[in-house]
């Protein structure tokens, strides 16, 4: 929290200081501007934007958490609201009002603009992580008829009302998505005024469906560099955009997803400090439940082995090397597949390839870590032929927990499932069950 400018403030508020508030609100960037409110009340920061143009307002609003954003709606007037909620770009004017209380909504949307009000209507109709649901509405769409210069006049009246114009969207009389330009190239063109939009314009647009899913547009906004992605229906009607920042957001909250979905916890719908202890509990409770039933299934392939751990006592000193040897092993190999197929560097289409490298790779760990493991062995076991059981077990279950890392995640993916949901603690917990059978079989054969 940077407090620098907080006695000021209190004090220019205290007194009704315009000039001075007003200076504030535009002497830095918007995102400077919200960082030195920080320290002030909820009514103070809503008393300071009041000295902001409604522009720069919304603009500054937009910096503040959403825990503060949403109490401050909340908390004034629905006549002060909605003029601030009308200034918010769509996409993420529509975000807040999900997230307001029914009654409050209710008061602010009979006082937004009617066209303002059918856009946020339309918005909250798509599900929620779908290309829809993330797009928004003020998009640069010209007709493929204009000239050069007449695209350039055209632009510069939507300009305002836009929140990118990066791309601008070719356009048929029926709303029907024609082609791309850049404007960049529209610049560049100026040399020739009375070239048309639709002589210059890329037909190979790359798009998204208003229904598909928000990490398959993230990976194409990745894939092709874009700064902004078309939204458009089944009959190819251009509806809106998705621009870079919001894709930011989308490729942060999967990530997030799959790291705790990969650490056994269920995805958390809000911040880790807000949300409510008991719902806590119950994410992280239901994988541990399921952990908790397959360490039971390691402790009863113990059981029946006991007979031959009574006679081989020695092989009990090796029991947690054994597990922890292929539990670690499988999920570092379950992690780098997972993070691998999010990337889009392997697809199910891969598995063979996948599978050959591994064993390779587990080969040559295996080996390794064998021969420290027959090394230590040489002092606790009764003879070096006795000794001979840990390397090959070690050998073995790291194989089978490497191979089982990169399989089971790849099968989740072909089956059409989240591949974080095969995640370490799981195989981890399957290739422990793995490893007491393989030891005492090795062993069985070896000793008897």
């Amino acid at each position: 929290m940077n407090t620098l400018f907080l006695p000021e403030l209190r004090e220019m508020l205290a007194f009704g200081q315009e000039a001075e508030l007003q200076e504030f609100c535009v002497a830095l960037n918007a995102g400077r501007t919200a960082e030195f409110m920080e320290g002030l009340t909820d009514k103070e920061m809503w008393q300071v934007l009041q000295y902001a143009s409604p522009d720069r307002r919304a603009e500054i609003f937009g910096y503040f958490d959403e825990e503060r954003q949403l109490a401050m709606l909340v908390a004034e007037p629905a006549e002060e609201t909605s003029l601030l909620i009308e200034e918010i770009p769509e996409d993420d004017r529509v975000d807040l009002i999900q997230e307001l209380p029914v009654e409050i909504v209710d008061q602010i949307l009979p006082l937004l603009p009617a066209v303002d009000r059918r856009n946020i209507e339309r918005l909250r109709s798509y599900p929620e992580g779908t290309a829809g649901a993330l797009m928004t509405t003020e998009v640069a769409k010209l007709a493929e008829k204009l000239t050069v210069r007449e695209a350039l006049d055209e632009l510069s009246r939507q300009a305002s009302d836009l929140e990118t114009i990066y791309y601008l969207y070719v356009v048929d009389d029926n709303n029907l998505l024609r082609g791309i330009v850049s404007t960049r190239q529209l610049v560049s063109a100026l040399k020739e005024p009375t070239r048309t939009l639709g002589e210059m314009m890329e037909t190979d647009v790359v798009v998204a469906l208003t229904g598909e899913d928000q990490e398959s547009v993230a990976e194409k906004v990745e894939r092709f560099n874009l700064l902004a992605i078309p939204v458009i229906d089944s009959g190819r009607q251009m509806l809106g955009i998705i621009t870079h920042d919001d894709v930011i957001d989308v490729v942060r909250e999967e990530l997030t997803e799959d790291a705790q979905r990969i650490a056994a916890v269920a995805p958390l719908e809000d911040d880790f400090l807000r949300i409510q202890l008991g719902l806590l509990a119950y994410k992280r409770g239901i994988w541990l439940t399921i952990l908790f039933f397959a360490a039971l299934l390691t402790a009863f392939a113990l059981r029946m082995y006991e007979a031959e751990l009574e006679i081989y006592a020695w092989l009990v000193c090796f029991i947690p090397l054994i597990i922890s040897s292929g539990g670690n092993s499988g999920s570092q190999s379950a992690t780098l597949v997972i993070t691998a197929m999010t990337g889009g560097e392997v697809v199910p289409a891969d598995l063979p390839k996948v599978f050959v490298r591994e064993v390779f790779v587990s080969l040559m760990l295996g080996s390794f870590l064998s021969l420290i493991g027959f090394l230590v062995a040489l002092f606790l076991a009764p003879s070096a032929w006795d000794a001979l059981v840990i390397p090959i077990t070690l050998l073995s279950v790291i194989v089978c927990g490497c191979l089982c890392g990169v399989v089971l995640p790849m099968m989740f993916k072909r089956l059409g499932l989240d591949p974080a949901l095969m995640s370490n603690p799981f195989v981890a917990g399957i290739v422990d069950i793995l490893g007491i059978v393989i030891y005492i079989n090795v062993a069985r054969v070896m000793l008897s």
